[in-house]
């Protein structure tokens, strides 16, 4: 059974969460501000986080920075501010997905399963994902462990960003637009724009490229998308 943590200060919503989200078999966790949720992730594994953006001592968006120093636990931001540069900004610091109050309980259970769909893009039935780790130059990529390297070296990178990589690689040469990623990649209707696409590839460049700005692996074909390079 999945243990989600749900990060919010208001107890009414706390208690509609925890009902909707153990009624569809999940085990609920609740911390009330972003001190109490950043010590119970250092304690305890959880498989997934519905992060509130405005909390008592340390908000949302430090949350999500300081839990990437130690954790790539997929995170859900929750919060009533839909501006494009919040969006941006918590997807910057690591977050997965983000949903905007009010939300129905439909939404945001399609968006947590999505989420914890940790395996899927790594069974897919082809020849590519039949093999256990993909090498490509100094970048290695492995599937089971669902690990990412460079010249041995572990990188760290968020569950999305581990899906994005290994979806562009396993179809080298072939352009997807931000359309498509969303679709294939997130695994679901996407509610957000097309944005999320580019600043989730602009996090992979920075962990993987020694160049960001001229990169080796995942390149962009102006005015169609993006692609892993074909050697």
């Amino acid at each position: 059974m999945n243990q989600i943590l749900v990060v919010e200060d208001e107890e009414s919503i706390c208690g509609i969460l925890k009902y909707q989200l153990e009624r569809s078999n999940y085990q609920v966790a609740i911390a009330v501000d972003g001190e109490q949720a950043i010590a119970m992730m250092k304690q305890s594994p959880y498989d997934l986080v519905l992060l509130d953006l405005m909390l008592p001592y340390k908000d949302g968006f430090e949350v999500c920075r300081e839990v990437r120093q130690f954790s790539m636990v997929p995170i859900i931001m929750l919060t009533a501010r839909d501006t494009e540069v919040d969006k941006v900004l918590g997807l910057e610091l690591g977050a997965d997905d983000y949903v905007t109050k009010p939300f129905s309980a439909r939404e945001l259970l399609a968006r947590i399963k999505a989420n914890l769909r940790r395996q899927s893009v790594a069974t897919e039935d082809t020849d590519t994902t039949k093999k256990e780790k993909l090498q490509f130059g100094e970048l290695m990529i492995d599937i089971k462990l669902m690990q990412v390297l460079r010249n041995n070296v572990e990188i760290l990178v968020t569950h999305r960003e581990f899906e994005l990589l290994l979806y562009l690689a396993k179809h080298p040469g072939v352009v997807f637009s931000r359309e498509q990623l969303l679709q294939d990649v997130w695994g679901y209707d996407y509610l957000g724009d097309e944005r999320t696409v580019d600043v989730t590839v602009r996090r992979l460049r920075e962990k993987i490229e020694r160049d960001p700005g001229n990169p080796d692996y995942i390149l962009t074909r102006r005015g169609a998308g993006y692609y892993f390079r074909r050697d």
